[in-house]
């Protein structure tokens, strides 16, 4: 498997999701299914059905869960030093050429990535346009709107 970066913040959280699942919904579901089967005919039975489902999404995402953070790279953008370059972890401050519109993101993982919190995925188009970029040059994202324009304002590792 592939090394996934990940925020040192999304790392926390996807190990606080697992948490969950362990210790809070793999145990309720684990009850509700024990209830389900004491009401006896187990073949009409509809809770029981609901709860084997949940049963294995719960599990199929514990697994999915472990499997990402033994894959992770866990990267703490304070740490970086790319020499004003955009990296994953930076934040990145931009102006749109055409409205003049500012905007900040940070570039994160695909765990993580939240655009109404300024977190763009890794993979997305405006942050494979903004990999390599330094203050002062120029981006063309492909947007499904057509080709726009950023300039890079400011770039910072926090």
């Amino acid at each position: 498997m592939a090394t996934i970066p990940i925020t040192k913040r999304g790392a926390e959280k996807l190990k606080a999701e697992l948490h969950k699942l362990k210790t809070v919904d793999r145990p309720w579901v684990i009850n509700a299914i024990a209830e389900a089967r004491a009401q006896g005919d187990l073949s009409e039975n509809a809770e029981y059905e609901v709860a084997k489902d949940r049963q294995g999404f719960i599990e199929g995402r514990i697994q999915e869960v472990e499997g990402k953070l033994s894959a992770c790279q866990i990267i703490d953008p304070a740490d970086l030093d790319a020499e004003g370059r955009v990296v994953f972890g930076a934040t990145v401050k931009l102006e749109d050429e055409d409205s003049g519109d500012v905007v900040t993101y940070q570039i994160v993982g695909e765990d993580e990535a939240d655009i109404k919190l300024g977190l763009v995925n890794i993979g997305s188009p405006i942050a494979r346009a903004l990999i390599g970029k330094e203050q002062g040059d120029t981006a063309e994202v492909q947007a499904p709107g057509g080709v726009r324009r950023y300039e890079v304002v400011a770039v910072s590792y926090v």
